[in-house]
């Protein structure tokens, strides 16, 4: 009886014990989980992706992690991302200044993407946005400096689009020419060719996303020429009367300023110049004070009786 009460304790302990562990586990499985599918949403600060990708936020709701872009990429520059790294895990990523894109002209890895989180529209590379080059570092950039580097340029695939050179006088030396490298954001597309080749030991141009490396006017503000240019002259039309937005019961009368009340007439109190005879009251000089025309052209000296002399 006494050992039968033993077992019976002991068996509790056991399975009291065994639960224990077993909520531990499913504690740490689910903390795994949680931080692993943290790690999956986390924005990327940094990452380039393969030519194709869209925005952020579509590629990651596209991509599926499969890795056929890595596999048949024919230089091998693309990597998924691990767990670890500030980069949502699984996704295709290349670092440019140890392995910039080869801008293939048959885009293999776009082709070999399954759900077009790489976009199947895109046919020609050059028109690819990886990044944006971005100079970031003036003050230590040879050509800045006035040592004629330009490798950047050089090497970059789009030479005179996407980068081109500014010149400017030294005015340092006073006799010799500045070749600055200037990044034109439309024909730049990110591949990285210009920051895997600076000479420096942190390269002084380097490659981010476009959403990092430009800013955005946003909705509320319109370029005045280039709207102009889109609407192909005047935005507004010759006739078209102009309405200013004020409160209700103001308007504003050019050379008067705002005031309440009705609204003037369009053309009212205006008067015509044509036959309209000046009050010598207020506008004319007084006679005896005016020198009197003679036949010849000129003016007269002799002044009226009742004029000063």
């Amino acid at each position: 009886m006494e050992s039968a009460k033993k077992s019976v304790l002991a068996a509790r302990r056991q399975f009291l014990l065994d639960a224990a562990r077993m909520a531990g586990g499913v504690g740490m499985l689910g903390l795994g989980v949680g931080l692993y599918a943290k790690q999956a949403k986390a924005l990327p600060p940094a990452a380039i992706r393969p030519p194709g990708a869209g925005t952020e936020q579509d590629f990651l709701g596209a991509c599926i992690r499969c890795g056929m872009c890595v596999r048949d990429c024919p230089y091998n520059i693309l990597f998924l991302a691990k767990p670890e790294q500030p980069i949502a895990t699984g996704t295709p990523y290349f670092v440019a200044r140890s392995g910039p894109c080869e801008m293939c002209e048959d885009i293999p890895c776009v082709k070999a993407c399954p759900t077009g989180a790489l976009d199947h529209k895109l046919k020609d590379i050059a028109k690819s946005k990886m990044g944006l080059a971005v100079l970031i570092d003036k003050e230590t950039c040879l050509n800045f400096l006035g040592l004629r580097c330009d490798v950047c340029y050089r090497v970059c695939p789009l030479i005179d689009k996407a980068i081109t050179l500014d010149l400017r006088h030294n005015e340092r030396t006073g006799r010799h020419t500045v070749f600055e490298p200037v990044v034109h954001s439309d024909q730049c597309t990110g591949c990285g060719k210009c920051e895997k080749a600076c000479v420096l030991e942190v390269a002084a141009i380097k490659v981010y996303p476009v959403k990092l490396a430009k800013g955005e006017l946003g909705q509320h503000y319109r370029i005045g020429w280039e709207e102009k240019q889109k609407a192909g002259g005047s935005l507004v039309a010759p006739d078209a009367e102009h309405k200013y937005n004020l409160p209700e019961g103001m308007h504003y009368e050019s050379g008067k300023g705002l005031s309440s009340g009705p609204a003037p007439t369009p053309g009212a109190g205006v008067d015509s110049l044509q036959g309209v005879v000046p009050n010598p009251g207020r506008n004319a000089a007084p006679a005896g004070n005016m020198p009197q025309n003679i036949p010849g052209g000129g003016l007269s000296s002799r002044m009226t009786d009742d004029a000063p002399r």
